[in-house]
């Protein structure tokens, strides 16, 4: 078997869909707007250093999804997808997935951004297998409150989160030829693991880190669409 892991936000879209759709959302009203940037700000700034907290980070960034109810979320976020993600969907992007299709590998996508956020994202790569962050739901309503549902696809939680994959189909990585694509110094756990680590538009830590290694280094996004 051949497995085709990828990262999402800045490796198979050229930006950071939390971030963007924490910036979408306060554009509806749903959050103070000078509060709500600083902090997001400073979370962003936590993930790119590799300190992030991911459980403060998950209620704060669902925080107005739990406010606002399932009707008007779902909602917002097609008009998300419509107005954003959408646009900053690349052919290269596509093209790679294809190719792992057309090699008969499974595409996963592995993120650690919440389920809410990226299931419709997936599906608009076609992708169907997706492991995200995913989140509690209230009994009595049946939507998020904000907690985070076992373990998070977080930094090493990536890795457990795989496993727990593999388990649910009797798989072993020791039985199986892995590739995962990432942009992001919180994914070396995984990338330590894969039979092919890609570092593709990788940042600082992580160029420098794969380049020492002779780990191959894909730069999707210098094509244009």
């Amino acid at each position: 078997m051949k497995l085709a892991l990828f990262d999402l936000d800045h490796t198979l879209i050229p930006m950071d869909s939390d971030y963007e759709w924490g910036r979408f959302s306060t554009t509806l009203g749903w959050n103070d707007a000078t509060e709500f940037s600083q902090r997001n700000d400073v979370f962003y700034a936590q993930y790119k250093a590799g300190t992030l907290n991911i459980h403060e980070y998950i209620r704060f960034a669902t925080r107005a999804i739990c406010q606002q109810g399932a009707t008007k979320s779902e909602a917002a976020h097609a008009l998300f997808m419509s107005t954003v993600v959408q646009k900053a969907i690349q052919n290269p992007a596509l093209a790679l997935l294809q190719a792992h299709r057309e090699a008969g590998d499974t595409l996963i996508i592995v993120t650690a951004t919440n389920e809410f956020v990226t299931r419709p994202i997936a599906a608009a790569l076609n992708v169907s297998e997706l492991i995200a962050v995913n989140l509690v739901r209230e009994p009595a309503s049946g939507w998020f409150n904000g907690e985070i549902l076992g373990t998070p696809s977080f930094r090493e939680g990536k890795v457990t989160r795989v496993q727990d994959w593999l388990n649910d189909r009797q798989l072993d990585w020791n039985n199986l030829e892995s590739t995962f694509y990432s942009d992001s110094i919180n994914d070396l756990p995984l990338l330590e693991l894969v039979t092919h680590p890609v570092a593709t538009n990788p940042d600082a830590r992580l160029h420098a880190i794969a380049s020492a290694r002779g780990w191959r280094i894909l730069n999707l996004f210098d094509a244009q669409p």
